[in-house]
């Protein structure tokens, strides 16, 4: 049956692609004059492209309803709708680097705060049960298992490298902290707005943080949640738009996960500014979950 399952699925994506119905994704026809909003997952993506979308667009503000054709989603529609969207395209990606990207504005999150994020995102897609044991979820994670599963495939720490490593001080690459967009928003927006050769008054970008706050993103999911490419089929009684805040890591993951996740990522985290609290050497604790199985 499992084999009979995989030709089944292979037919089904054959026939998407020949009728033009694959979503872009990777295969995307890339112009020189895109600017992608690109992260890791459960980064702030999301709120990034209502702060963009409200800033460009004061009379129409940003909704769940019309957020996919401002600001559209690489993984939600065919590469032949994309192409014919008015340029410059601002556009939403999940991809590790992409030599065709030239203009990117790439947001980093504490992954600490990002497991915790993507946990309660993959019970609201039904990846897996509500008890599921939040430890046993970031050992998956670590892995890089859901990424995979959602055709990004790269942990944390290879998606923030490949970007970092290769675009970090040069033209075109726009580096913002989660954390910094959140205690100084308007700070954010400005430096987007450099990026973009944009102006835009000081008025202007309070009123695009203020129709961009969680608080009203929340108000507009619960009415419109249902009907959002992205969340329509997933469980309606858990959020997409969480508690938009700053360390929720420090009471809902156990130490030991954060001790794995500094473990194996802690090199890159300090490299972007997260202080590592378990005060285990990486290479020793990585050495040890090997050797233990």
């Amino acid at each position: 049956m499992s084999q009979l399952n995989k030709v089944l699925r292979g037919i089904r994506e054959a026939s998407r692609i020949a009728l033009g119905k694959k979503t872009a994704g990777r295969n995307l026809t890339v112009f020189p004059d895109d600017v992608f909003i690109v992260s890791y997952p459960r980064s702030g993506n999301t709120w990034t492209r209502f702060l963009i979308g409200n800033l460009l667009s004061p009379q129409k503000p940003v909704t769940f309803a019309n957020v996919e054709t401002m600001v559209p989603e690489i993984y939600l529609f065919p590469d032949r709708v994309l192409r014919q969207l008015p340029r410059p395209r601002l556009l939403k990606s999940h991809e590790c680097f992409d030599p065709r990207y030239k203009s990117i504005i790439y947001i980093v999150r504490d992954p600490r705060d990002v497991a915790v994020s993507y946990y309660h995102y993959a019970i609201k897609r039904e990846w897996i049960a509500d008890k599921y044991p939040i430890d046993e979820f970031v050992r998956r994670l670590l892995t890089a298992e859901f990424d995979v599963r959602a055709r990004w495939a790269a942990a944390w720490d290879d998606h923030v490298l490949s970007w970092i490593s290769t675009r970090r001080a040069k033209p075109g690459f726009l580096l913002l902290r989660y954390e910094d967009m959140l205690q100084d928003p308007e700070q954010a927006l400005s430096d987007i707005v450099r990026l973009l050769n944009l102006n835009a008054s000081d008025d202007r970008l309070s009123r695009a943080v203020e129709l961009s706050s969680a608080d009203h993103m929340r108000d507009l999911e619960q009415s419109e949640g249902k009907h959002w490419l992205l969340t329509k089929n997933t469980r309606q009684d858990k959020p997409f738009v969480r508690t938009a805040k700053i360390g929720g890591w420090r009471s809902e993951l156990p130490k030991q996960s954060v001790a794995e996740i500094e473990a194996a990522w802690g090199e890159v985290m300090e490299s972007v500014g997260y202080k590592l609290t378990s005060g285990v050497s990486p290479m020793v604790t990585v050495n040890q979950r090997i050797v233990a199985g």
